[in-house]
């Protein structure tokens, strides 16, 4: 019998990513596809080698998990071996993990209904879904746990691990965040901006971030926000040809002020602003900020 992963070697990149319901695989996907690939959610087993065949145009992300009607562990684990096997093909199996309370909680605050037991509590599904994926996790080249992240964190760790594999350059993310919440993980570079005027004490701008006109303005008032500012941009400058050679590829940039609100988003807003016009592939995100609209289940157009 023809197997087409054997008569049509496969050249190219792929991801497999699978993991317990719930742990966030949409969310990974949508960041995969944000980045240069390919993505299909819930692939039927049977389709992958006919997919798969001769070189792939753009690298390719694929959905694997216990949803399928066709799934079997051993099944799943027999093609990753055959995948991981192929010489032309750079591949990776990606399992993204989620502890059992984290799981039963995010179901209770969804009511959602775990696919593994429809009819019956969550916590039924959950277990039975980790012990049938218990193999699958072992043989995982790539583990990434979800549990203290949320999807703007899961989407920037994505990004960060396999960005500049759907794109041909180094890719940049600026990000602000709040001391008080301590350093972001995965970052580069960091500045400290606290030493800069605080618009938090200005009772018409407290309300405000630095996405604002009226804060960005008072934050480049600052006689010492303009020698700051272009130290901090010729260095990075100066230094991302040399990252670049040396074949990283994703930088994470981050500024820090005492609540993540007005001086660090202002400076992250300028300089993403300022790399992307010099032609870089630049991203910006604003941790304190995603948390507090995911807060209040709103977010503030950008």
């Amino acid at each position: 019998m023809m197997d087409p992963l054997i008569d049509n070697p496969v050249q190219g990149r792929l991801l497999l990513l699978t993991g317990p319901s719930g742990a966030g695989r949409s969310t990974a996907l949508r960041a995969l596809e944000d980045v240069g690939f390919e993505a299909i959610d819930n692939m039927p087993f049977s389709l992958v080698p006919r997919l798969v065949q001769g070189k792939l145009d753009r690298p390719l992300a694929l959905v694997l998990d216990p949803r399928n009607r066709d799934f079997s562990v051993n099944a799943l684990l027999h093609l990753v071996e055959r995948l991981a096997a192929m010489p032309g093909l750079d591949f990776d199996l990606v399992y993204l993990d989620c502890s059992e309370k984290t799981l039963i909680r995010r179901y209770s605050e969804t009511r959602r209904r775990h696919p593994l037991s429809p009819d019956q509590p969550a916590r039924d599904g959950i277990e039975l879904e980790a012990r049938l994926l218990r193999p699958v996790r072992l043989r995982a080249d790539v583990l990434i746990e979800t549990d203290g992240l949320t999807p703007h964190e899961l989407r920037a760790e994505m990004q960060r691990r396999f960005a500049a594999q759907g794109s041909d350059r180094m890719s940049l993310q600026i990000q602000s965040f709040s001391y008080k919440r301590g350093i972001p993980a995965g970052v580069d570079m960091v500045f400290d901006c606290r030493f800069l005027k605080n618009p938090h004490w200005e009772p018409n701008l407290r309300a405000q971030d630095g996405r604002d006109g009226p804060v960005a303005d008072y934050v480049e008032a600052d006689p010492r926000f303009a020698p700051f500012f272009r130290s901090v941009h010729d260095l990075v400058v100066s230094l991302l040809p040399e990252f670049s050679e040396e074949g990283k590829t994703q930088l994470v940039i981050s500024f820090g002020c005492t609540g993540g609100q007005h001086r660090s988003v202002a400076i992250t807003e300028k300089l993403a602003k300022a790399l992307a016009q010099a032609g870089w592939q630049v991203s910006k995100r604003h941790r304190e900020l995603e948390r507090v609209a995911a807060h209040r289940g709103v977010a503030k157009e950008e």
